[in-house]
Parts: C-alpha cells; sequence; structure tokens
C-alpha cells in the first residue's frame, strides 16, 4: 500500500530548516489535541479499576458503555438507539480505516467519495479498500457544503461526510443532512457522518444535528444506510482514552461487529469504566465549552475574526499558505498548519487552519503574536 505522508510529517519538513524567533516560546497551533487535563473524576474511575487489566476485554464492550453512549444519543440528539444499533469502537479514528474495508470488500470496483479537505485517515481507507476517490470538495463559494451531481451519487458505494467540519469548522443543519440521507436510500449507497465535534458549540440554538436526527425527520428512523461515529476526545479532553461509537443501521453494524472480533481493538476494561462516567456527565463538557468560546473570543478582539458554531479551527484565508506557515514560525514561533496539507486537486491552497485549544492565557498571547505578523 502506498500511503500519502501524514500533514504533520510533511509541516516538519517544511519547517525543518527554518530556525525560529528565540524571543518567543513555541505555540504550537497545529493539531486538534486539547491541551487540558482530563477531569479528574475520570482519571479517579481508571486509577480504581486498573485490576481489571488481568481481563482480556471483549470486543462488544461493556454493557454499561453501551448503555452510557446511548443514554448520551438520546439526551443529546433526542433519539433512542437501541442495543443493535451501536457499536463501541476504540475511538472512531480505527473504525474510521476499517469500517470502509470491510464495507467495501465485496464490491468489485468500489467508489468511496468523502469531504476534501478532509481527515487523511478517510484517504487512508480508500487506499487500503482499493478504491477509487470521489473528492467532495468544500470551497468558499459552496459555503464549505458538501455537494455531489447524480452522476457521482450513482457511482458511490459509501460516503464520509464530517460535520462540523475538520478543518473549515462549517455546519450542516437538519434539513441539509437529511437530504443526504435521502440521496443515501435512493441512489443505495452507505452514508456516514463523523460527528466528533458535535459538542464544541458555543451557543445553545446552534448546537450541530445529528445525521441519526436527520433520518428520523426524513422517515428514516430505522437509519437504512445511515451510521454516524462520534468520539469522546475532543468532548471530555481525553484522546488518550480512545472511546468512540459507530451508530446507526443495526444489520450493517450487525454483521461489521462479527467482523470487528477479528480486527482486535477491543478498549481495555478499566478504560471502559472510565469512560462509561464521561459518557454519562455533562458538567464538565460545559467547562471546556465556556474555554473554547472564550478563545473565539479573543480571536475577534483581535483578528477580527467571528467564531464559528461549531469546532475549535480557524480556517484562516491567506495568500500563500506554504510561504505563510514558513514566515510565521522564523518570525514569531507559531506553528499553523497549510491548508493544502489537508485537500487534494487544489482545495485548502490558499488556507491555514489553527487549532485554538490552549488556555485562555497562552491563547491570547498567540493571537496576538498572529496579529502582529499579518499587520506586518
Amino acid at each position: 500500500m502506498n500511503f500519502e505522508k501524514y500533514p504533520f510529517e510533511r509541516l516538519n519538513e517544511l519547517l525543518a530548516n527554518i530556525t525560529p524567533n528565540e524571543n518567543y516560546e513555541l505555540s504550537a497551533l497545529t493539531i486538534g489535541e486539547p491541551k487540558f487535563e482530563t477531569p479528574a473524576f475520570i482519571q479517579k474511575i481508571l486509577q480504581e479499576n486498573t485490576h481489571l487489566l488481568q481481563k482480556y476485554p471483549a470486543s462488544v464492550g461493556l454493557p454499561e458503555l453501551k448503555e452510557a453512549m446511548i443514554n448520551f444519543v438520546q439526551k443529546r440528539f433526542n433519539v433512542k438507539l437501541q442495543m443493535n444499533e451501536i457499536v463501541s469502537t476504540f475511538g472512531t479514528r480505527e473504525a474510521l480505516f476499517n469500517f470502509p474495508q470491510y464495507a467495501l470488500f465485496d464490491k468489485k470496483n468500489p467508489v468511496i467519495a468523502f469531504t476534501n479537505p478532509f481527515y487523511q485517515i478517510y484517504e487512508g481507507a480508500a487506499i487500503a479498500s482499493r478504491a477509487e476517490v470521489i473528492h467532495i470538495n468544500l470551497t468558499k463559494e459552496n459555503n464549505f457544503k458538501a455537494e455531489l451531481d447524480e452522476a457521482e451519487l450513482k457511482r458511490c458505494d459509501l460516503v464520509i461526510l464530517n460535520y462540523p467540519n475538520n478543518p473549515t469548522s462549517a455546519q450542516m443543519t437538519k434539513e441539509e443532512l437529511g437530504i443526504w440521507v435521502k440521496k443515501a436510500l435512493e441512489f443505495d449507497f452507505i452514508l456516514i457522518n463523523d460527528e466528533c465535534y458535535s459538542e464544541i458549540y458555543f451557543n445553545e440554538n446552534d448546537k450541530p444535528a445529528s445525521l441519526l436526527e436527520a433520518s428520523i425527520e426524513v422517515g428514516n428512523s430505522e437509519f437504512k444506510n445511515v451510521l454516524v461515529m462520534n468520539s469522546i476526545s475532543k468532548r471530555s479532553s481525553a484522546p488518550g482514552l480512545r472511546s468512540g461509537f459507530v451508530a446507526g443501521d443495526k444489520d450493517i453494524l450487525n454483521s461489521y461487529m462479527q467482523y470487528r472480533t477479528y480486527v482486535g481493538c477491543a478498549s481495555p476494561v478499566p478504560l471502559q469504566k472510565a469512560t462509561t462516567a464521561a459518557w454519562n456527565d455533562e458538567s464538565h463538557v460545559e467547562v471546556f465549552r465556556k474555554i473554547y468560546k472564550r478563545n473565539f473570543e479573543l480571536a475577534f478582539e483581535i483578528l477580527g475574526i467571528k467564531a464559528p458554531q461549531a469546532s475549535f479551527y480557524i480556517w484562516l484565508e491567506v495568500e500563500d499558505e506554504l510561504e505563510f506557515t514558513r514566515e510565521l514560525y522564523r518570525q514569531k514561533n507559531i506553528k499553523v498548519l497549510p491548508g493544502s496539507f489537508l485537500g487534494r486537486n487544489g482545495i485548502g491552497k490558499g488556507y491555514v487552519r489553527i487549532a485554538l485549544v490552549e488556555n485562555e492565557k497562552k491563547t491570547e498571547e498567540a493571537l496576538r503574536r498572529l496579529k502582529d505578523f499579518i499587520d506586518g
């Protein structure tokens, strides 16, 4: 298999021969990894259950963990899932990589479509599946909303959307997602929405919708051909717990679960105990949302950048994203990620992605440096 270099490896190469300004401490705004301590109650439960490392974890996961995930979906999206409509996963990265391989295995000439720019695991899954790729190009002209024409839809076996979107921070409404559900039924392809940023929002009236809600709204209450993936990583500042789920079409998930017994990605039992508590609690998530909201208030005060409805990314338009990235690092010791490293066929060119994942003090200091650089 011939995989493309990961964006962060390409960034290291881009900056390899540059000496940054030593008058500033490095500010790395490149990766979507929360820089806050995982809440103490989650850590405590993990510590209290280390004795369970003596047990092999079952691939299906603990019943109480699945119940916690079901409760989360019901409280957050008002969707009541059955136990056979959800699969606990070792984060969502592994599922985003191996599910397409499972789903496309029996297809003679598989075709996968996904949003572009994108989380690179989508492309890796396509390569591993020997699938042809249709890029769903997200541009300023289409408001970074996913669109495909009928000829392309007819060819798709699997479509991966990502809303709230990484890296553009765009959202799709429940009605817009519902149109995609109808397309999945009409053209008979599997439709996934990667919803890992659904809980990083700043206004109760702008809470991101789930594809599951949209499916029910258009009369597909059995979620035929429809799946969502979500994770605790951003929501609980706990990416190291590797807790996620796939939910939706029970017929697809039943056979996918059988496949997973061979994959060997079962989460250790102490981690499942800790994540059960995290999925069941909302108060700690509200604390993190307030931090991110304040970071975007600073971005508006300092740079005049309006906060997105969801996610913690700024998709900043610049003249030359590679030169911008190099010079920002050289002059201000700030690392950002060129948008062209996240897209294909010219998509992402002229943008940089900035992740506001630090505390208020560090965020303000970095944004003021960024402002000085932009003002020249």
